[in-house]
This record gives structure tokens, C-alpha cells and sequence, in this order.
């Protein structure tokens, strides 16, 4: 009976020491009786090869919902295990502590380890026997989310352990989110004045052009000039010729108003290297042709292009407005 009980205190330090909460007296104590039991010398390897594989994954400050799911989770599994000896001290320690956690935070992980440790230590050993150690991965994030549909945005550091074949990766983490709102609303005219820009994805900004040249076209708060001016940045650089047309059509009510408008228009018919939309452009030139530069660039194409389509289109234009005296 003697030798049991000593078993049965020394289970319950040996949870404590790995951690450093073990007072000296009982280490000593703790000692003393590992010299003598292999039965209880195994379990403190146990335990010890617990916390080293979990000292792998980060410590981090548990949340108060944490604290609170995880007692519940615990409470339901144990009510599953007769209780009996050292197990029942070490569990009505490790719920006592839990409820003094609010005034001794640092303490939290440690009183949930010292649960998880007396539940899995079994576990732990027969696992150790039956399976050979696999490469893991650990993944710390700083919000709830699946850790099977990451994305990866930045790796800022590599480091691997000493000694050992563990790496630690230091990354940022990119949560796609989702907006929904009205076009005339400015959180979403911000979000698609940067999908006009993008340089990752042909389709978000040909979606985006289309939309503000939707609105550009009814008349929607376009005169403000930041969704003029992304239409006119589509229609200079973009390389999709599909969204440089749907840019044109956008900026069709400017074009007898606003030189700018006019000029990159001009542009797009003298040098684009796209067809349909030199065609549309000289079509958008119609209503602005008596213009000295506009006149200009359709003597030029009219005379000299390789388009024999444009060349006609131009040349027509041209017959109709009347004669510079």
C-alpha cells in the first residue's frame, strides 16, 4: 500500500515538474522514488517526449472561449474514465486550477497541458511503439480559418531547428473576403478602380473596366475624375485588347468635352494594334471630326494606313465635313 501511494504522488509530480511548478522538497522527493520504480521512470519519459513534441507547436495565449471549450470537451471525455487513485486527485487539481485562470493567465497552458498530459500518456507510449515518427507540419495563424485552403501571400524567414529536421517558416497569410455592395457606393468604386489595375487577373479587370465604364456611360458619379482617369490608364496600357474596348465605350461621353479623353482616343486609332478597336475609335471620333486634330489623324490614316477598312471609314468622314478656307 506504501508503494502505491508513493506511485500515486509521484504521478501527480511528474506533470508538475516537466513544467518547473514542481517546490524543490517535492522534486527532490519526485527523485528519490524514480531511482527506485521503472514503472514510474517510464511514465516520466512519456511525459517528457509529450511536452517535447508539443513544445514544437508555438505557446500562445489561450482565449477565454478556448479555456471555456476546452473544459467542456475535457469534462465530457473523462465522465467517459472511472475515476480512481491519482487520476481523480489530478483532475479535480487541474479543474480547480482552471477556475483561477482569469487571475493567473500564464498559468492557462500549463493547467490544460497537465490535463491532456494524464489523459494521453498511454496513448502516447503505445503510439511510440506501434508507429515510426512521420515528418509534420505546423501551421500558426492569428484568425480561424481552414487550414486547407491557405494562401500563401509572403515568406519572410526559414529557420531550421539545431540538431534536428524541423524547420520553422515565418509567412503572411492572404483571407480572401468578399464585398458586397451598391456601384455608386465608394468602398466598392475603390475596389474596382484597383481591379482596373490589376496585373494578377485579365478577367477581375476586365470586370472592373466594364462596370465603371457601365457607370461612366449612365452617368453614375464618373465626373469626379478617378474612374475617368482608370478607363483612360485601360485604354493606354492594358495588353487584353477586350478590355481596352470595353474602356472606349466608357469613355464615349467625354470624348466632345474633355481634350484628354479625345487625344487617347486618337491614340488608340493611329497606333493600337488591335482592329476592332481603331474601329471603334474612329467610330467615337464622329461627333468631334470638325476638330483640327481629329482632322489630322484621319488624313493621315485615310492616306497611308495598312487597314484598307480604315483607310475607307476615314476617307468618308473626311468627304463630309466641309472645306478648311
Amino acid at each position: 500500500m506504501k508503494h502505491e501511494s508513493q506511485c500515486e504522488t509521484a504521478q501527480q509530480d511528474i506533470a508538475l515538474a516537466i513544467y518547473g511548478e514542481l517546490p524543490d522538497d517535492a522534486s527532490h522527493r519526485l527523485e528519490r522514488h524514480l531511482s527506485e520504480c521503472g514503472h514510474c521512470r517510464k511514465e516520466m519519459e512519456a511525459v517528457q517526449g509529450l511536452r517535447q513534441a508539443m513544445s514544437l507547436y508555438p505557446m500562445l495565449e489561450p482565449s477565454p472561449n478556448l479555456l471555456t471549450r476546452t473544459r467542456l470537451r475535457l469534462e465530457e471525455a473523462l465522465d467517459a474514465v472511472p475515476r480512481s487513485g491519482w487520476m481523480t486527485k489530478v483532475i479535480d487539481r487541474l479543474f480547480n486550477g482552471i477556475a483561477r485562470v482569469q487571475s493567473a493567465p500564464a498559468m492557462a497552458s500549463v493547467l490544460l497541458i497537465i490535463g491532456l498530459c494524464t489523459g494521453g500518456a498511454a496513448g502516447y507510449r503505445m503510439g511510440k511503439k506501434t508507429a515510426p515518427i512521420t515528418p509534420h507540419v505546423t501551421i500558426s495563424q492569428g484568425a480561424d480559418a481552414a487550414q486547407d485552403s491557405l494562401n500563401i501571400g509572403a515568406i519572410h524567414g526559414i529557420e531550421q531547428e539545431p540538431g534536428s529536421e524541423d524547420v520553422k517558416i515565418t509567412y503572411e497569410r492572404l483571407v480572401p473576403e468578399t464585398m458586397t455592395g451598391s456601384l455608386d457606393s465608394p468602398e466598392i468604386r475603390k475596389m474596382l478602380l484597383i481591379g482596373a489595375s490589376s496585373h494578377l487577373d485579365t478577367g477581375v479587370r476586365s470586370d472592373s473596366v466594364a462596370l465603371l465604364a457601365g457607370e461612366c456611360r449612365a452617368g453614375h458619379q464618373c465626373e469626379a475624375g478617378q474612374e475617368r482617369d482608370a478607363l483612360i490608364a485601360a485604354l493606354r496600357r492594358d495588353k487584353d485588347a477586350e478590355v481596352r474596348l470595353k474602356a472606349l465605350e466608357g469613355l464615349q461621353p467625354y470624348v466632345g468635352e474633355d481634350r484628354n479623353v479625345r487625344n487617347v482616343i486618337l491614340n488608340a486609332l493611329r497606333k493600337d494594334s488591335d482592329p476592332k478597336v481603331r474601329l471603334k475609335a474612329v467610330a467615337l471620333l464622329q461627333p468631334v471630326d470638325s476638330d483640327s486634330s481629329v482632322r489630322q489623324v484621319l488624313h493621315n490614316v485615310a492616306d497611308t494606313d495598312e487597314n484598307p477598312y480604315l483607310r475607307t471609314v476615314s476617307q468618308k468622314m473626311l468627304s463630309g465635313l466641309p472645306e478648311i478656307q
